[in-house]
Order: structure tokens, then sequence, then C-alpha cells
């Protein structure tokens, strides 16, 4: 429901310079005073563009009653701009991100159920074609209709064509499939928790991330996952036990009043570490969105993210950490990165995450290419930043080599980073 209303009000977000003609042109706020300006615009939204009124009571008569006057007023406002779609009476500035149409449809396989070629087996008897393993970025941008392919760069990923709707499929509504974009798988790929290992989501919700990391642990080990909002707590509660996860551990908390000195977390050598940003990276934002971001804000982000970065990093048993945003700000990507490593000194070293990864971090500081950066034109994504920090010095880890391609997605349980696991037969659920 939180998606549809959102999606919703995105969408009456961008029809709003027409809906207002249609409201001044059918008299609609002179007749229904009492009617919100704001509720009757999404009213008349999805009257006339939506997929019809989903609310009940006296607004949906009340549209209803005059859905005659607002259907002449809009067939006359398409005479006049001589248009015959209503997707055309948009002006080019009012349409979302140019990037939102050509990012592809990403689809996790979620192996903690099943595993890709059970998934792969079952859209082709949905008569979806498999194109086998992408080879370049340019065979993603190229597919269209009921085509997919395996990702070129992680391995229990499929792409299929933009806008392709999976909620309702079987496999989405039983958790043999998450529907995540793939700059947001980065995080749990790059931080690669052994089996076993006890792991920090520090800033949890909605809970794709979390379920990643359960996957890549197999769901051997301890996640504590940490959100300070109850109902997204709640949802994120809902989907982690649909996707199967077990072993994990949620808490209305905020992550910086966690105490790195609890014996509780003592064995906690793993923190993936996504807090709140701008989210100028996200596609489906309007461009007014982000010119609404103030350099105040922007400051305010950053120092928050420097904060909770620092505070990370003081967990005693900590070896590797992730810090991710949806941003595109290098306020609040590279800055932060560079000023917590300042502060840490020797103590911490950034890794030089997936080389195959096309999109590096910006020139900031030395070594900021060791980050990745992800956007719509140069990965097909939605806008992302990912630096992998790791401990040094006595008592840290061997120094791993981070994924440099796909083919040995995941490690063997006590095996190190980098080396070729065992092939073994896992029995998995497989989808009827």
């Amino acid at each position: 429901h939180v998606r549809q209303l959102y999606a919703l009000v995105s969408e009456t977000l961008r029809y709003s310079p027409v809906l207002e003609k249609l409201l001044a042109g059918a008299a609609l706020l002179q007749a229904e005073k009492k009617l919100p300006p704001q509720l009757a615009k999404v009213l008349v939204y999805d009257l006339l563009f939506g997929k019809g009124l989903k609310c009940g009571g006296r607004w949906k008569a009340l549209a209803r009653r005059h859905r005659a006057r607002l259907e002449a007023e809009l067939a006359r406002l398409k005479v006049q701009q001589k248009v015959s779609r209503n997707e055309d009476l948009l002006a080019p500035v009012q349409a979302a991100s140019p990037g939102a149409s050509q990012v592809p449809r990403y689809v996790r396989v979620n192996t903690l159920k099943t595993c890709v070629d059970d998934v792969i087996d079952f859209f082709k008897r949905q008569g979806y074609s498999y194109l086998g393993k992408a080879a370049s970025m340019e065979e993603l941008r190229a597919l269209s209709g009921k085509k997919f392919l395996l990702d070129l760069h992680l391995p229990e990923l499929l792409v299929f064509p933009p806008q392709t709707d999976f909620h309702d499929n079987l496999l989405y509504t039983s958790g043999h499939i998450i529907l995540q974009d793939k700059a947001s798988c980065l995080p749990a790929f790059l931080l690669d928790p052994a089996a076993g290992s006890h792991v920090i989501d520090a800033c949890a919700a909605p809970g794709n991330k979390t379920s990643h990391l359960a996957a890549i642990l197999k769901n051997k080990g301890q996640i504590f996952a940490f959100d300070v909002d109850t109902k997204r707590l709640a949802t994120m509660n809902t989907m982690l036990m649909r996707a199967g996860v077990t072993g994990f551990q949620l808490a209305q908390q905020d992550f910086l009043t966690v105490d790195p000195g609890d014996p509780k977390y003592g064995k906690v050598t793993y923190i993936l570490l996504d807090p709140s940003c701008s989210g100028s990276g996200m596609v489906n934002r309007l461009p007014t969105e982000e010119a609404a971001l103030s350099t105040e804000r922007l400051q305010a982000l950053a120092g928050f993210q420097r904060k909770v970065l620092s505070h990370a990093l003081s967990f005693p048993a900590l070896q590797r950490l992730v810090y991710s945003t949806c941003s595109l700000h290098r306020e609040e990507n590279e800055d932060v990165v560079h000023a917590v490593l300042q502060e840490w000194g020797s103590a911490f070293r950034l890794v030089n995450a997936f080389p195959s990864w096309p999109c590096r971090g910006l020139a900031a500081f030395p070594r900021a290419e060791c980050c990745l950066r992800a956007s719509p034109t140069d990965t097909l994504t939605h806008g992302f930043f990912v630096a992998v920090l790791e401990r040094c010095g006595e008592g840290a880890a061997a120094p791993s080599s981070l994924p440099a391609a796909a083919e040995n997605p995941q490690h063997g349980e006590g095996m190190a980073p980098g080396t070729a696991p065992r092939k073994t037969k896992k029995k998995k659920q497989r989808v009827k």
C-alpha cells in the first residue's frame, strides 16, 4: 500500500500543472469549496489518468459527480495543445528523471529459497525468453518485450526490460525473488560476510539489503538490524520472514545510541551502513525535489553521516564495513569517507572494491577511485555510492580481494575471500 500511495502521489505531482488547468476549467474547487486543493488533484488524477478511483465514501461520489465536466475539459485541453495522448500534455521539464525510463527491472534470486536455474526455468514457462548471461551494458540497454538476461556483474541478478511488473508474480509473493535495484545489491555483495559471522545492518529498513546479507551468510550467523521507525520495522519483519531469513534480531533503536562495548556485539566483524541521505540518486525523484534541497540541509545530512560512520568504526571486533548512499552529492559520499578516514588515522583503509565496476569515486582525495559510483546513464541503475573500509594493523583480517567478477559469488564457510569455493550440490526449494 505504501508503494502504491507513493506512486500515486509522484504521478499526481508530475501532472500537477495539467490538473490545475482541469480544476480551473471545470470550476471544481468553486463548486466544492470544502474540497482541499491537493486532495482534488489526487482525485482528478486517479479519475482521468490513473487506474480509476480507489477511495470510497463521499470523495469518490464527489469526483464521479463532476466526471463528465472534467472529461470534457481534458478533451478541450488536448485539442488546444494539438496532442492525442495524455502523456503529451506534460512539458519536458515536468517529466521524471531522464534515466527513469532506461533503468531495467532487476530481480534478485533469493538463494535461501531457490536457485538461479530454477527461477530461469519458471520464467521460461511463463513465456519469457532467456538470452543467457549479458556480455555488455549494451545488451542490458537493448532488452525489450519478454526477454531477460543474467546480469554481467552480479551472479544472482536477472535483468528484464524497464517497467516490467512482478508485484503480483508468484515468485515475488512467495519470497523466491526480491525486486531490488542493481546498485542497491552492491553493499551486501561487497561486504561479503563469511557464513557464521555476526553482522550489523545499521539502518536496515525496508530490509532488502538485510535479506541479501542473510542469503550470503546462508542463514548461518547473526544479523543485528536497527531502525528507529516502528512501522518500517514491522513491515521489514514480515518481508524477512517471507524471504525465509532466520538468525536476525530487529531493534527499534537509533544506531548512534547502540553501545559498541556491549558484549552482545563483541563478535560483530561486519557492518553495513546505509544511512539517511538526500536520495538524489533515485531516478523517480522529480527535478523540483532536488532543487528544494538547500545547502544547509545537505550539510546537516553530511554531518550526521560522518557521525554515524565514525560510530560504526568504533565496534572493537569490526573487520570490514561498507558505507553506501543513494546520493549523487560529493558532500555525502567522498567527503564523508575522507573526513572519517582522517579522523581514524591508520586504523582503517579504503579497499579497491570491485575493480571491474566501470564507475569510480570522484577524485576528491588520494585513492578515492577505490570507491564505486552508479548512475542511470553509466550503469543503468539508480544513482549510488559505495565505499569499503577494512581494519589495518594488528588483529586485522588478511587483506581481501573483493569481487572482480561474478563467477564466484559466495565464499564457502571459513574460506578466505577471493578463493574459489569447492563445488557442492545443495538441494533448493523448487518452484513449481
